[in-house]
């Protein structure tokens, strides 16, 4: 599994989940890839992130998007995610 990760560097909620995110993958076999929201556009385009950053994105071995979340969220919660996606 890998996460596209969208964020902005005005964006503080990108900071605060950087932070978790750089936890987590030090935990979990995960593929991140970051995007910035402004420097990496045409990339970015081609995953339609909306207005609220961050965004992440996980996708499978296939390439297809299997969930979406946006905003600050909990380690946990994403650490739960990861695992019932099927960690790889």
């Amino acid at each position: 599994m890998k996460v596209i990760k969208i964020n902005a560097i005005w964006c503080s909620a990108c900071l605060v989940m950087n932070k978790i995110w750089n936890e987590i993958e030090k935990e979990k076999n995960i593929e991140i890839i970051n995007l910035d929201y402004d420097m990496d556009e045409e990339e970015v385009k081609k995953y339609n992130p909306g207005e609220i950053l961050p965004v992440m994105i996980f996708i499978d071995e296939k390439g297809n998007e299997l969930k979406r979340l946006t905003g600050e969220l909990k380690k946990d919660k994403i650490i739960e995610l990861i695992e019932e996606l099927g960690e790889k």
